[in-house]
């Protein structure tokens, strides 16, 4: 199982499944990030923390901690 955390920068990865409960998972999917749809991971800030990413055509910071919540393939 990879997490949108372990990609790469300049990788474009398909979400397979959203983990986490409640309004966690209901936050992440308002974001846009839902099962089948494409993200690309544009760059890491200084310190790892957050990762900025594509998502239907908008860019997006996402923490690590909510990243690790997104199953990818």
């Amino acid at each position: 199982m990879k997490t949108l955390r372990e990609a790469k920068v300049g990788e474009t990865v398909r979400v397979v499944k959203l983990h986490g409960e409640g309004a966690v998972k209901r936050r992440i999917m308002d974001m846009g990030i839902t099962k089948g749809v494409e993200v690309f991971v544009r760059k890491l800030a200084p310190l790892g923390d957050p990762i900025e990413v594509n998502v239907r055509n908008y860019e997006l910071s996402i923490r690590k901690a909510d990243a690790e919540m997104i199953e990818v393939e």
